[in-house]
């Protein structure tokens, strides 16, 4: 933390001030005119003022607008012998942290003085915390087709137009919506994000808008929806083409409108949102199938932003890989050998990042290597999809297997490239193979297939 700075041209005050602040563990500077105090403020560390507002050469609300104007993170405890309401409210308009009258009292000013400088403490660590979620928000690498959507995330932040992220699985949707948010002007605000298709069709609307209590069975009290819990910030519905036509109906009119009523309520409410919504599928096609509302994608689809796959930036695989590896250590980071970077960029990770991410934390458990051989990645990388790096001869060992044999290592092979597709959930993945899940966990406990947590 830095000084407090004193500025007053009573000596006596000065200090009073001074002693009373220094017994209290504070550093203190003193100033005995305005000019001489800005000054002060441009040479030490200074994180509080307290001013007189009668002063020489330089009147005390002057040197108020004049720290408010150079150093915004200063905060000003203004004090005065001949105060008035207005004087008062027009300092506090004027960026004032508080307002004190003389003769001064001691716990009064030690008080707001504290106030302040926890104030100061918050916006430190705010500062921080956005510094770091922007990081955290880097999508890694620096190809041709990420740099390209990083140019359209800084672009995007800066007004409060809708987006549409598009992109396979494990692309990073969330993560490039979570980067525009962070860089937005709503960066204090909340961000909410809703997985449309984890919702059942019949909560989605209660998710979205909220209920009032009694608005079905197990309505038991009032709820406020995702709407209102992103008022002033963003809200992002992640996988958006799930949603029931009636849903993007609800929705559609909430853009319009910037209204919307919870289930069961007559209220009409408002909240002021920005939308950012992404999907995995070609909404185009959902459209022509009559699954998805043309004029929904209109008003969603404002500014564009398709998420490129691993497998059109396998450059980025190395750098990704290193940084997941330094991220996953509890010691030294780990390190990729050259080659086993080589053939990490050779597959396809049809789970993209989020599948690369998930197969180094198994490297960093199972393995202690440092450099990670090719050998140790090839081994568990083994039994996945055939990459740009294999041929159709991979197949040929199932020639020399007995039907039935060849038959479990054919499923075996596909079942885990559809569970690492889906992330490891078998309820997805056994939408996907067309089966019941039930069906589907017999066949990974049959065939010994390794699904990560």
């Amino acid at each position: 933390m830095g000084s407090i700075l004193v500025i007053d041209d009573e000596p006596g005050i000065r200090s009073t001030v001074k002693d009373i602040l220094e017994d209290d563990g504070y550093s203190v500077l003193l100033a005995e005119d305005g000019p001489v105090g800005l000054d002060v403020l441009r040479r030490e560390d200074v994180d509080t003022v307290v001013l007189d507002v009668w002063l020489p050469r330089m009147g005390g609300i002057d040197v108020l607008k004049a720290v408010k104007a150079d150093h915004p993170g200063v905060e000003v405890i203004v004090i005065s012998g001949h105060a008035s309401i207005d004087m008062a409210v027009n300092a506090v308009k004027l960026g004032a942290f508080d307002f004190i009258e003389k003769p001064l009292s001691i716990d009064r000013l030690t008080t707001s003085i504290r106030n302040a400088r926890a104030l100061a403490d918050l916006r430190v660590e705010n500062a921080r915390l956005k510094r770091a979620v922007v990081e955290a928000d880097d999508l890694g690498g620096n190809s041709e087709a990420i740099e390209a959507v990083r140019a359209l995330i800084e672009q995007s932040a800066k007004s409060d137009a809708h987006v549409l992220i598009s992109g396979e699985n494990g692309t990073g949707k969330e993560l490039a919506a979570r980067g525009i948010h962070a860089r937005s002007a709503r960066a204090a605000g909340p961000f909410v994000a809703v997985n449309c298709a984890a919702i059942p069709d019949t909560l989605i609307e209660s998710e979205l808008f909220g209920h009032e209590k009694g608005a079905f069975t197990d309505a038991v009290s009032r709820r406020k929806g995702r709407f209102e819990a992103a008022n002033g910030g963003t809200l992002f519905l992640d996988e958006v083409a799930d949603m029931s036509l009636a849903a993007q109906s609800k929705v559609l009119r909430a853009i319009q409108e910037l209204r919307f009523e919870r289930v069961g309520g007559e209220e009409t409410l408002s909240a002021d949102v920005r939308l950012i919504a992404a999907s995995n599928k070609d909404l185009r096609a959902e459209i022509a199938a009559g699954r998805f509302r043309e004029d929904l994608f209109f008003r969603l689809n404002v500014i564009p932003i398709r998420m490129p796959s691993l497998r059109e930036r396998p450059e980025d695989i190395p750098a990704l890989a290193s940084a997941f590896l330094a991220e996953l250590s509890t010691s030294a980071p780990r390190r990729l050998s050259a080659e086993a970077a080589a053939a990490m960029a050779r597959y396809e990770w049809p789970g993209n990042v989020r599948e690369l991410k998930n197969f180094l934390e198994r490297v960093a458990v199972m393995s202690d290597e440092d450099p990670v051989s090719e050998a140790t990645v090839a081994h568990f990388l083994g039994g996945g999809q055939p990459t740009a790096a294999h041929t159709p001869e991979d197949l040929d060992s199932l020639f020399e297997l007995r039907l039935a044999e060849a038959k479990d290592e054919f499923e075996r092979r596909y079942i885990q490239h559809i569970l690492r597709a889906r992330e490891y959930n078998v309820t997805k993945a056994a939408e996907i193979m067309g089966v019941y899940p039930g069906t589907l966990h017999a066949k990974i406990k049959k065939l010994g297939i390794e699904v990560l947590p």
